[in-house]
């Protein structure tokens, strides 16, 4: 019977799709009274304010012991790995601009900025329990590489093995968490929160009046992930197709959650699929849920460039770059929470001449109405990288440790 019951469970997949389609028409029924949406917010916020503290934990979880097993090559992974996530950005960026510059001035125009204002507020939650984490997400990461990299030093000397077996058996307790809490609270988490954004009716509304826009801005997320694939699959010797089609799950997971640190748990899923061995899994995709963020920053300077077409602002090439490069710094670990890209790109917005608040109180609108679809973009690229970082360790710099082994 039990194996029966197991074969009857419905996967995440078609679990996400029904909280969608759930909370979408739930969020239209008029007879649901506003206390039970109040009630969706509230425990969204809970939600989210348990990932905000977890994700330290989930980083350290993993890539301590990732960083242990990966040894000597670690730190050129990083680098690597690094350098992969942000130039993937930039050239995300690069080319919103160029879509938007170029397609946009066709189809808005000044009275689209009028309709936009009147959208409907959000609800407040029902209470707030507030729950800090013990370290921001900079942090961990650099304690997770310190510990990794030391831990690797001292058992070279014989030594550390208490310490390597401490932060597998920590990293056992994190993978129980996103197991038994995390991924199964998913599909409420999503319902809830798009059952609101149904309620207040902000997202058709935004929608109704940028569809153009948005359609763009899916489409560039969308084209430039499957180059990513395309690209790191072939390098690697992987069928991309097989490779995006695999990533499903994960895409959807984040398209409903709009959070990558809660979409790491499915990610890893994937790139289990993916062939990418666990070392580099652990150690890729939740740093790159944390600095690779090409989605948002499409759809950041897309939506930034339409409004300085709206409001017949400069947008030059220049100016829109020197933005693009900045932000691609200052967004690292923004997009563990919904919505954290547009909120740290904020003060940056004078760059490009965006100061004043109606224009950046807009900017946030667009943003958190298409941040699902630029959270989603995101996280698959993180696997597209994991892909190329995988079969440069196997190719390069595993094979030159054993050589170096061998040799001594």
């Amino acid at each position: 019977m039990a194996r029966v019951l197991e074969k009857r469970k419905i996967g995440l997949v078609p679990r996400i799709l029904l909280a969608i389609i759930l909370g979408i028409i739930v969020g239209q029924l008029s007879f649901v009274p506003e206390w039970f949406f109040r009630l969706c917010v509230t425990f969204t916020g809970i939600f989210s304010s348990f990932l905000s503290f977890v994700i330290p934990f989930m980083i350290i979880g993993f890539v301590v012991q990732g960083i242990a097993d990966l040894g000597q090559g670690a730190g050129k992974l990083l680098g690597i790995t690094v350098l992969t996530s942000y130039l993937s950005t930039i050239g995300g960026g690069f080319l919103a601009y160029l879509m938007a510059s170029q397609l946009f001035p066709f189809f808005i125009s000044e009275s689209l900025v009028e309709r936009l204002t009147q959208t409907a507020p959000s609800l407040e939650p029902l209470f707030v329990i507030p729950i800090e984490p013990f370290f921001d997400v900079t942090g961990a990461i650099i304690f997770a590489f310190m510990m990794g990299l030391g831990i690797y030093w001292l058992r070279q000397h014989g030594r550390g093995q208490v310490l390597y077996e401490g932060f597998s058996d920590f990293g056992g307790i994190i993978s129980q968490v996103l197991a038994k809490i995390v991924v199964p609270l998913l599909p409420i988490h999503i319902f809830c929160n798009i059952s609101n954004l149904s309620y207040s009716g902000s997202v058709f509304a935004i929608i109704s009046v940028f569809w153009k826009v948005f359609i763009c801005v899916i489409l560039l997320q969308i084209l430039y992930v499957a180059f990513l694939f395309i690209l790191f699959g072939t390098y690697a010797g992987k069928n991309p197709w097989e490779l995006m089609k695999n990533q499903i799950p994960a895409y959807m997971t984040a398209i409903g959650t709009q959070s990558s640190a809660a979409t790491i748990p499915v990610n890893l899923k994937s790139a289990a699929k993916n062939e990418v061995s666990q070392d580099i899994a652990n150690f890729v995709v939740p740093l790159c849920a944390t600095i690779h963020l090409t989605g948002s920053m499409i759809t950041i300077t897309a939506n930034a460039t339409a409004l300085l077409l709206i409001y017949g602002m400069p947008h030059n090439l220049t100016m829109v770059l020197g933005f693009i490069l900045t932000l691609g710094v200052c967004m690292v670990a923004a997009p563990g929470t919904p919505g954290g890209a547009i909120m740290s790109a904020l003060p940056f917005l004078p760059m490009i001449g965006i100061i004043d608040p109606g224009m950046q109180q807009i900017m946030i609108s667009l943003h958190l109405t298409q941040d699902s679809f630029g959270t989603a973009a995101n996280i698959s690229g993180d696997n597209a990288i994991a892909v190329f970082i995988d079969k440069i360790y196997h190719n390069y710099i595993k094979q030159n440790e054993t050589e170096s082994s061998d040799l001594a």
